[in-house]
């Protein structure tokens, strides 16, 4: 599932392409928001919340999306949409006079009032990427969760949000941090260094956990198990975080990060 970061990229060129413009579509393939028409709205600008993302827009409503696994926001020059804009995938559609943009695959659409966007994010912790957030709160937030394992409690969004299974996972790597150790018990700064792992990113050409991008250099522990830990060279080991039911893959060394 895209992450903070990638929300983040989403948002700054959602903006490039919409923000300060009118929009001539806005077309939504979503259920009860088949018949909507946001053609004539002017887009304020693109707010990520988390994995969340807010489209304000000047006539006071708020487009609410997330790209759960599978969504993308496809951006071309309008005109040269040469299909893709009517394909079955699409949920939603937002163009200006010189750019297109195209949901697609999205796992949420809503459409609120702005001053109602509480409805749809109200639920979130602090968001990691916010300017504003509060690093020394998330970290009390997150061990007030207590004995809960800290790889769970870093996936819950309404703990902080933002972080996924990819920066739970390089976070605690590079505290030495075992996924499972209990959440009270964690006082390294992980919140600052997941936030960190993820400005870095979205600030660079391309998607980097690491603050490379050569191949297979991209990660240093997230989706490697049974490769060698680039510090110690010992095989990466992914186990399960979270409730029943909803568990998600945790990888980490287990001689740099003991349980």
């Amino acid at each position: 599932m895209p992450e903070g970061d990638i929300v983040l990229r989403v948002a700054r060129r959602m903006d490039a392409a919409l923000a300060g413009q009118r929009l001539v579509r806005g077309e939504l393939r979503w259920g009860r928001l088949g018949d909507t028409d946001l053609a004539g709205a002017v887009v304020l600008g693109n707010h990520p919340v988390g994995k969340h993302l807010l489209t304000r827009l000047d006539d006071g409503r708020t487009l609410h999306t997330h790209l759960r696994m599978d969504g993308s926001w496809w951006i071309t020059r309008a005109g040269e949409e040469r299909g893709a804009d009517r394909a079955h995938r699409v949920r939603a559609v937002l163009g200006t006079e010189r750019w297109t943009c195209i949901g697609r695959l999205l796992g949420m659409v809503d459409l609120v009032r702005t001053r109602d966007e509480h409805l749809v994010v109200g639920h979130l912790g602090p968001d990691l990427l916010a300017d504003d957030v509060d690093l020394e709160e998330c970290g009390e937030r997150v061990r007030a969760q207590r004995e809960r394992p800290i790889g769970a409690v870093l996936l819950d969004q309404t703990v902080v949000a933002g972080i996924g299974t990819l920066y739970l996972a390089e976070s605690l790597w590079a505290h030495h941090v075992h996924p499972l150790r209990p959440a009270r018990e964690v006082t390294e700064p992980v919140c600052a260094t997941a936030r960190h792992l993820m400005l870095r990113s979205a600030d660079s050409p391309l998607p980097t956990a690491t603050g490379e991008n050569g191949p297979g250099r991209d990660k240093h522990v997230h989706g490697r198990a049974g490769r060698p830990c680039r510090r110690c060279g010992t095989p990466i080991v992914e186990i399960q975080v979270g409730p029943p039911g909803m568990e998600r893959p945790a990888f980490f060394c287990p001689h740099c990060q003991p349980a």
